[in-house]
């Protein structure tokens, strides 16, 4: 493998604005699936985590598809429904853009433990930061099985290895958090804007 499993996401990340800096449907999405591959090497840990992710993607996706001129930005997805009073409901393209952006909270907030903290476990870098992103939203339903989960987590050291390929993982780690960060910032902006960054889980 070229690089890290990052490699594909952060060259992603440099498509992801136009040149008026609106944030674009298409290189976001793709930026998300690329980050598909990191989450496969947690194993059975983060069974849940990508199949909601990947589920988000897709409704995303689909919407785009039916429309890319319409849809070229990110946020016209949320608008048009915003306008139809549709924003609310439980399959809506905001409601799959909220979760998709705080899974992504969750990944960013993992991996900068991971950097800071060289001496925790795997399973605690998780619990800490479903803790700080996820845990909050989430009902307990939702909770008790995530915890659950997260004590499938796997061996810090090997993860590092399989997920490092032939790049420096620490650095594209770092770059991971530090350039997807402001996006996902910029996500929850928009969304607070209209109301609808505070949805909880059903």
């Amino acid at each position: 493998m070229e690089g890290t499993v990052f490699t594909p996401a952060l060259e992603g990340m440099k498509h992801v604005k136009s040149e008026s800096g609106e944030m674009l449907t298409k290189p976001f999405l793709e930026v998300c699936k690329h980050i598909l591959p990191v989450i496969d090497k947690f194993g059975a840990a983060m069974v849940l985590v990508k199949s909601d992710i990947g589920g988000n993607i897709t409704r995303l996706e689909t919407k785009y598809l039916s429309n890319p001129t319409e849809f070229n930005y990110l946020y016209s997805l949320v608008r048009v429904e915003v306008e139809a009073k549709t924003a609310k409901g439980s399959s809506s393209c905001t409601n799959g853009l909220l979760w998709l952006t705080r899974a992504m909270d969750f990944l960013v907030e993992l991996f900068r433990n991971l950097l800071e903290h060289s001496d925790w476990k795997m399973s605690q870098a998780c619990t800490e930061a479903y803790g700080k992103t996820l845990k909050k939203w989430h009902g307990w339903l939702a909770s008790s099985s995530f915890s659950v989960a997260m004590k499938l987590a796997p061996d810090r050291a090997k993860f590092m290895e399989v997920v490092g390929g032939s790049g420096d993982v620490l650095s594209d780690i770092e770059k991971f958090c530090t350039n997807f960060s402001p996006l996902l910032e910029e996500n929850h902006k928009f969304l607070a804007s209209v109301g609808l960054d505070d949805l909880k889980a059903s």
